[in-house]
């Protein structure tokens, strides 16, 4: 059974097709069916990739539970990563599509969310109490799940509901079923997780989640939304914590492309792209980056623990991956994987669950993200008889062809409905990137940033539990040093290193009965004995500063994905935070154990943004990070303190934008 027509009119019938998967991708004017067998498999490893002619050899359902992969903490649910292993791949045009979908109401009865409203927004103040306001991490997401019993062959309403979602949802990425015989899911995810193509790893963070009706009045409130600083920090965070993946799975980190507006049929988006060259199995790069923070949160590893406390119950597909895996003309593997958000998951006996989950930051309250999980669920919601409705745009997908041929399919719709190419919207948009890195935004060329004085020395980076070091690991070999990146959980010795670099985390840096903070504590306190030029950034800026002698603070606003102003050395500079907690002084020079320390203070309540003494340096901030517009120059003028070079202080590639 391989033809589109006949897959379908079995299902009319009632007869189980086996396993199959019918896809649109964004912008394409077709769907794409693909048939196999369905396998398991235990780890991302083992998804098969066989060599053979070119085009997609597996579909894979990642459930969240495979986070467990990387040692990170879930609620193990024991949902299986299910793999439909392609035997026949077709194409069928969107209006046949439409034709032949069945196009009939979806009936679903006993509609409820697991966790009501309230219980939802107590939990939403714990984690913003709890969690962000005592240094856990800059932001979460915790999920909660609708959860109804569908009338009829559940595979029959899968069905239907894409048919509603391709006529009603606009903006998606993927619009999907797939059916493996144990479940169907079917959705419309407006988020490209990672993908992978001639070795352009590209990743697509999206956060700031704007509600519209399609009134007129609209267009005034979305420029609000643009000009929000909660929406506008909430991708901020998210855009720092993809680059750090791509830190990982590209050869010289992320290019940033962006931001740009996704309008979808309930609500619209703001998102980047990141791109970077790799060369990894394309299995590593889904293993390197489980899962999207904007499902999970930042620092990754903190979040998945928050997840745990908070979440009563496991994950199953939501905030994992759909992933095609397949190869190309040349023979190199490809990869595009969505992130199952705003998908539907329904068993063989109709039961129906479609989690949604909402971010939540510093400037969170319980009443917006309650609100924000009812509007994420809205579009899948009404697809399946369970929601209004949104306005069919137009009788049909109009196609249009871009400058280079290729086919680019766009509904009809009333263009007042539509704001991306709106001057005052791109204008609020662009605004966004004037105090960014330019770094993260620039084409890079190798070696433009080197430093003659670095050349040929070495730099060890520990990692406290935040991958921010990936991204410090780029910005230092960028200037000219080579770069080993070490766990602190990894004993080793420091000999042969010019610079150790102990870097950022999660935690309470006064709680020296945690393992973490004991063993860095220790680890400062060898460097400082023997003199080893030393950096600490954020968590081990802390730690040294307790080191000296300096009083540790928690504040009372934590300081998450803010970008401030600040003096550091008597330079002003731009720079990006990620803290709970500082260190204050009463003064701009203390003694120590270790000698004189000159301190670079906020004048309003004494805390401690860096500080520098004979061998050894720290900063609160987080030079790496793309809110760290000067990072870099930052960067260049502790190297020569801690180097002993005067010729780079003074001189760092200043990041003006």
């Amino acid at each position: 059974m391989t033809r589109p027509h006949d897959l379908l009119a079995a299902v009319a019938d009632g007869v189980d097709p086996g396993p199959f998967a019918l896809v649109r991708r964004e912008g394409a004017d077709h769907l794409e069916l693909f048939t196999g067998t369905v396998r398991t498999a235990d780890r991302l490893a083992d998804i098969p990739l066989p060599d053979g002619p070119p085009g997609p050899r597996t579909l894979a359902l990642v459930p969240y539970r495979q986070i467990g992969e990387r040692g990170f903490a879930c609620v193990d649910d024991g949902v299986p990563l299910e793999c439909l292993v392609i035997s026949a791949r077709h194409r069928i045009g969107l209006a046949e599509a439409l034709d032949v979908l069945p196009d009939r109401p979806v009936r679903s009865t006993g509609a409820g969310f697991d966790i009501a409203d309230d219980e939802y927004a107590a939990t939403v103040g714990r984690v913003l109490a709890d969690e962000i306001g005592r240094g856990e991490g800059a932001n979460f997401v915790i999920h909660r799940t609708m959860r109804a019993t569908v009338q009829g062959s559940p595979l029959v309403a899968a069905l239907a509901a894409l048919r509603r979602l391709l006529l009603r949802e606009r903006g998606a990425y993927w619009t999907f079923v797939v059916h493996t015989g144990s479940r169907i899911l079917v959705g419309a995810s407006p988020e490209r997780h990672v993908s992978v193509d001639d070795g352009l790893v590209m990743m697509n963070p999206i956060s700031g989640t704007f509600r519209h009706t399609g009134a007129a009045a609209d267009r005034d409130a979305l420029l609000r939304f643009l000009h929000d600083p909660k929406e506008v920090e909430e991708l901020y965070m998210v855009l720092d914590e993809e680059l750090k993946m791509m830190a990982t799975v590209a050869e010289h980190g992320g290019q940033v492309v962006g931001p740009y507006l996704r309008e979808m049929a309930h609500l619209a988006h703001t998102e980047y792209l990141l791109a970077g060259r790799g060369s990894r199995d394309v299995r590593e790069v889904l293993r390197e980056t489980m899962f999207a923070p904007t499902v999970t949160g930042s620092p990754m590893e903190n979040a998945c623990r928050v997840i745990a406390r908070h979440e009563r119950t496991g994950r199953r597909y939501y905030a994992g991956v759909l992933a095609l895996l397949g190869r190309d003309d040349g023979g190199r593997q490809t990869l595009d994987a969505p992130i199952l958000i705003r998908t539907a998951e329904l068993s063989p006996a109709g039961e129906l669950r479609v989690p949604v989950g909402a971010t939540l930051v510093r400037h969170s309250t319980a009443a917006g993200e309650v609100a924000e999980t009812h509007a994420k669920a809205a579009g899948v919601l009404a697809a399946l008889g369970l929601g209004p409705d949104a306005p069919e745009p137009g009788p049909r997908p109009e196609i249009r062809y871009d400058h280079s041929g290729s086919a680019r399919l766009t509904p009809r719709r009333d263009p007042e409905q539509s704001y991306a190419d709106d001057p005052e919207v791109r204008a609020a948009l662009a605004a966004r990137n004037a105090p960014l890195a330019r770094f993260w935004l620039d084409q890079r060329t190798p070696g433009a940033s080197a430093l003659a004085g670095l050349a040929g020395l070495r730099a060890l980076i520990v990692d406290g539990e935040d991958t921010f070091t990936g991204m410090l690991a780029h910005q230092l070999g960028a200037l000219g040093l080579r770069v080993d990146r070490r766990d602190w959980r990894e004993p080793g010795p420091v000999d042969g290193y010019d610079l150790v670099v102990v870097g950022p985390g999660p935690g309470d840096p006064g709680d020296l009965s945690a393992p973490k903070m004991a063993a860095m504590r220790a680890l400062l306190v060898g460097l400082l004995e023997s003199g080893r030029p030393t950096l600490a950034v954020c968590l081990g800026h802390q730690l040294l500063s307790g080191l000296l002698g300096l009083p540790l603070h928690r504040r009372e606003a934590p300081y998450q994905g803010l970008q401030r102003d600040v003096a550091v050395f008597g330079a002003t500079r731009r720079v990006g935070f990620y803290s709970t907690f500082t260190a204050r002084a009463d003064a701009d020079r203390v003694a120590s154990a270790y000698g004189p320390v000159e301190l670079s203070r906020d004048p309003a309540d004494g805390a401690v943004h860096a500080l520098r003494g004979p061998g050894f340096a720290g900063v609160q901030f987080h030079p790496e990070s793309v809110l760290s517009r000067d990072g870099l120059a930052v960067l260049a003028d502790l190297l020569g303190h801690l180097l002993a070079n005067p010729a780079l202080t003074g001189h760092g590639p200043a990041d003006r934008g």
